[in-house]
Formats: C-alpha cells, sequence, structure tokens
C-alpha cells in the first residue's frame, strides 16, 4: 500500500488513477482510454484501497451506496407496517396489549404483537436501523469527501497533456497570436464570474466550486436529523403519555418528577343542536345520532409542589394557575403542554348498597363504595358490618369460571361480600354484580341490595413535551441548502494551455454539459480559438 509518486513530484495516496497535482493518468486502462474518470477528481477512496482488516471490511460494508439504500429501504418498509395497526400507546389504556390486538385483529394482530411491531417505534432493533443508516451516512461521506477536497485543493494550473486530451469537452487550435486571445478569453471569463488563475501563461477558470460540496451537506442535515429523532428516545427529552383524570382528582403530570400536579376541576361537553346551530349541520348531525361535539374542554388547576414531604404526610401544593384546556388550546408550562385529547363520559364513581333481609325485605342500613378507593370493611349498624372480602373493577370469567378483572377502571364492578349479622356472625358470602347476584355456599338470608349509582366524566390528555423539535427543524435547513447547493450550482472549469504553437481548450462540469459548451462558446467568440468538442458525440468543430 505504497503511495505513487508523480513525474511532477507530488506525491498520491495508493489507489490514485490521475495525479492529484497535475492530472497524469497513473493507471492506464481500457475505461480511461477516450475520456479520464473525473469522479471524485480520480482520488483514491478508503474503500477501493484498504480490505484486510476488520475494521476495513467493517467501512467497505457502510461505505456502499446499496448499502445505505438498502438499509433506508428496509426502515420505509419497517415503518409502514408499524402503521398497518395501531400502536401500543393509542390503544386503550383499561385492556392488556397481547388481548387487544388478537381480538381486534385475529390471528394477524396476535402476530403483529408477537413481532414487536405494537411499539416499533422504540424497539431495539428499529433503532439499529436508525443507527446503521447514519453509520453508513458518515462513513459514505467521509470515504468520499477526504479525497475529493484533497484533489481539488492539490489541482496545478497547468494540467498534464494527457489530462487535458481525456476531457470530455476538448480542442485544440493553432494561432499565431496568443496574448491578445488570452486577454480577451480572461475578460470574458470575468465576466461570467469565473475565479482565474494563471501559470506560466496557462488559463485554469474556475466556478461553482462549493456546489461539490452539496450532497455532503444533505448527509451532515440527514445526520443532525437522525441524532433529533434517535434523541427522543433519551430519557427527559420527549414525552408523549396520555393521563386519564377524573373530575374533582388530582395526579401527577407524568414525567415532572413529582414537581406538578393537575387536578380536574370540570369537564365540559357542548353538544350541537340542528334546530339553532347552522342548518347546514343538520345533516351531519342527524348522521352522527346527534352527538357532534362542538367543544370539549377540561377545566384544571396546576399546582407546583412547594416542598418535599415524608411517607405518611399530606403532600402541599402551590396553585400556579387555573385553565380551560380546549381542542388545539393546550395548557403550557416550562416546556411541556397539555392538550385536550380524548374523554369518557359517566364513568362509575360510586356505589351504594342497602344490606337487606330476602324475606321481609327489611334493611338495616346503607353503604357506599368508592369504586376507586374501597375499604375492607364497612359497619353499617349496631351489630351488621359489611367485609369486601374481593373487588374486581372490570369483571371478566375466565376458563374455569373463576371471576378476574382485565382492568383497574371500573366498567363492570363485582364484589365477594361477607355479610355479619348478630344471627350470623359468621357472616354470609355474597357475589354481587351489575345484574347478578351469586351466592357460593347456599341461600342466605340477607343480601346487598343496590341502591344508587354515582357517576363522573373522566378527562383523556395528552401531556407533550419535545426538546428535540430544534434539531430536528436545524437538520432540516441543513438538508435543504445542501439540496439548493447542489440542485441549483453546478462546478465549472475551463483549462487553457499553450502547447507547441497551439492553444488546448478543455471543459468540465459535474453537471449540465449543455450550459458549459454555451458558456465557453461565448467566452471563446471572436477571439481566434476554436469552441472545443464534445468528444461523446464524436463530432470535431474546425
Amino acid at each position: 500500500m505504497e503511495a505513487v509518486k508523480c513525474e511532477c513530484g507530488h506525491v498520491n495516496p495508493h489507489g490514485t488513477v490521475l495525479c492529484e497535482s497535475c492530472g497524469k493518468v497513473l493507471e492506464e486502462s481500457e475505461d480511461n482510454a477516450l475520456l479520464v474518470d473525473m469522479r471524485y477528481e480520480g482520488s483514491a477512496r478508503r474503500s477501493q484501497t484498504y480490505n484486510k482488516t476488520i475494521i476495513d471490511k467493517i467501512w467497505n460494508f457502510f461505505s456502499s451506496v446499496k448499502v445505505g439504500v438498502a438499509l433506508i429501504v428496509i426502515t420505509l418498509i419497517a415503518s409502514a407496517l408499524g402503521t398497518v395497526f395501531p400502536q401500543e400507546m393509542y390503544i386503550p389504556s383499561n385492556v392488556l396489549p397481547v388481548e387487544f390486538y388478537e381480538d381486534q385483529y385475529g390471528f394477524l394482530g396476535k402476530l403483529y404483537y408477537e413481532l414487536g411491531f405494537h411499539n416499533l417505534y422504540g424497539s431495539w432493533w428499529y433503532l439499529l436501523l436508525i443507527a446503521s443508516i447514519g453509520i453508513s451516512l458518515v462513513i459514505c461521506s467521509l470515504d468520499r469527501v477526504v479525497p475529493l477536497y484533497r484533489a481539488l485543493r492539490n489541482q496545478q494550473v497547468t494540467r498534464h497533456e494527457g489530462f487535458l486530451k481525456r476531457q470530455r469537452l476538448f480542442g485544440a487550435t493553432a494561432v499565431n497570436e496568443f496574448d491578445g486571445d488570452f486577454q480577451k478569453v480572461k475578460e470574458k471569463l470575468k465576466a461570467k464570474h469565473y475565479r482565474i488563475r494563471v501559470e506560466d501563461g496557462n488559463i485554469l477558470a474556475e466556478k461553482g466550486r462549493f456546489s461539490r460540496w452539496g450532497p455532503y451537506v444533505n448527509h451532515i442535515g440527514l445526520i443532525i436529523f437522525l441524532i433529533g429523532g434517535m434523541l427522543r428516545f433519551v430519557p427527559g427529552m420527549y414525552v408523549d403519555k396520555l393521563l386519564w383524570i377524573r373530575e374533582g382528582e388530582t395526579k401527577v403530570v407524568p414525567e415532572t418528577n413529582g414537581e406538578y400536579y393537575l387536578t380536574n376541576n370540570e369537564f365540559i361537553l357542548d353538544i350541537y343542536n340542528k334546530d339553532k346551530d347552522n342548518p347546514a349541520f343538520g345533516m351531519a348531525i342527524e348522521k352522527a345520532g346527534g352527538m357532534v361535539p362542538k367543544n370539549y374542554q377540561s377545566n384544571v388547576t396546576l399546582s407546583k409542589k412547594v416542598s418535599d414531604t415524608v411517607a405518611g404526610q399530606e403532600r402541599k401544593l402551590e396553585k400556579v394557575e387555573d385553565y380551560g384546556i380546549k381542542v388545539n388550546h393546550p395548557l403550557k408550562f416550562e416546556n411541556f403542554a397539555v392538550y385536550q385529547s380524548q374523554y369518557k363520559l359517566n364513568e362509575l364513581s360510586k356505589m351504594t348498597f342497602a344490606l337487606t333481609n330476602k324475606a321481609t325485605q327489611e334493611t338495616y342500613g346503607e353503604m357506599t363504595i368508592d369504586l376507586n378507593n374501597p375499604q375492607s370493611t364497612y359497619e353499617i349498624a349496631q351489630g351488621y358490618s359489611v367485609e369486601l372480602i374481593s373487588y374486581y373493577p372490570d369483571v371478566k370469567f375466565n376458563d374455569n369460571g373463576e371471576p378476574t378483572t382485565i382492568s383497574k377502571v371500573p366498567n363492570n364492578p363485582a364484589f365477594i361480600f361477607k355479610m355479619r349479622t348478630p344471627d350470623k356472625p359468621d357472616g354470609e358470602v355474597s357475589f354481587t354484580a351489575i345484574r347478578q347476584t351469586l351466592e357460593p355456599y347456599g341461600d342466605n338470608i340477607y343480601k346487598m341490595q343496590f341502591k344508587n349509582v354515582e357517576t363522573r366524566h373522566v378527562s383523556g390528555l395528552t401531556i407533550r413535551k419535545d426538546l428535540t423539535i430544534g434539531v430536528l427543524i436545524f437538520g432540516g435547513i441543513i438538508f435543504m441548502i445542501g439540496v439548493a447547493q447542489g440542485a441549483y450550482w453546478n462546478h465549472r472549469r475551463i483549462w487553457l494551455r499553450k502547447v507547441n504553437g497551439e492553444i488546448w481548450v478543455a471543459g468540465h462540469t459535474n453537471k449540465n454539459w449543455y450550459g458549459l459548451k454555451r458558456e465557453i462558446s461565448g467566452i471563446l467568440e471572436g477571439t481566434g480559438i476554436n469552441e472545443p468538442y464534445d468528444q461523446l458525440d464524436g463530432e470535431k468543430n474546425g
């Protein structure tokens, strides 16, 4: 892997095709017999030179454009599959994911869950794909930008004759007077905003070199964007959680380390009235069954903990502000925003039962159960009490006929009571649910008779925090700068060299050859120097 020294004295890295300084062809081949390969100015890329160590192999793997495209395609396919069914964060919080996907979508839903697509964007293998794309972008860029920069920095004005002859645009003109023609050309080149360098009477005119860095600026923007996306998985950088909070309830705001609390004072729901509101809404309201929300909001109080408390001590909160959270009108504090996203009407809150004699219908007293915080024992009257043996907020019977609960939300509450009375000091056991009472140990004398139920509304609030948005926007801006840089400008070079009584003209651009031909034609017009011809066309001008 020794360096190659050109006859001009410049030392080139191993694998270089064209001398970085004078442009002499260092390795003759059929590919450069007619035209030289000007990609990366013929400089050696590390991936095409070294392939011995494990580091070389990893570098060469990720430097491949095909590998990069394949990684992007795989990531896009995986992302698309992640939208086939809702992600776990968007399913109801009162059901188990393993049951939800199978119940809702059958075998495909079960397979979807088992393959891990239910939580795709936070899975380790999806993050690994994103990281691999970032690594590929970095290595692809370094593998190409370093040799390109080195070659463009080292290029001389007087290029080797073989280099000029093998340019796509090339022409030679025999002239008697050099200086006058060169002076005219230099003036026209300056008028076209070319940067001119002169050496031994030869000219190199160049402009738009910065456009060559456009793709690499794109890569930098994409890398920044990917970093911003991956920062969302760093604790504290990104929060998107759903908080269900009942009327009258106070809960800690997620991801605030117990510092902020929300109290749901009232939930308000306004419904469109087809008679009073815009008549144009009438048909839509009827199709929706007459229940079209006009506005729904949660009137909340944001509080902040003022001091640390010990276990068992009531927390001390200081009110920050009262706010009515509406759709698209979030409550904002620090870096958080609280959005009104969902609601649930008339959730069961309290149930009242009366201890009753089944035969005489005599009532001995009532008890009210807070369905979100039930007691273990309720004293009804002197000598009469009820013990709550088991409580199932959302009851469901398993395959063995045993009661279980599928969530902590009191959607379908059921209870196992032990009723103690003076004549039954050991108690009688009763399973009581909505519209169902079972007596597992035989007929009872007493029963728990349902008397009343209280309900309250529940607000679904989305707690959102995003410290990555600035990184994402910055990455997007950098990316668009690279797009404009590479799309609207091009790198053009024109060489003029005196060779044995002739003036040789050669031109190269990274794109828009027609524009370069037209520009050279205008520069050489009236100078006595013939226009170069396009060697790919095989048409030689005079």
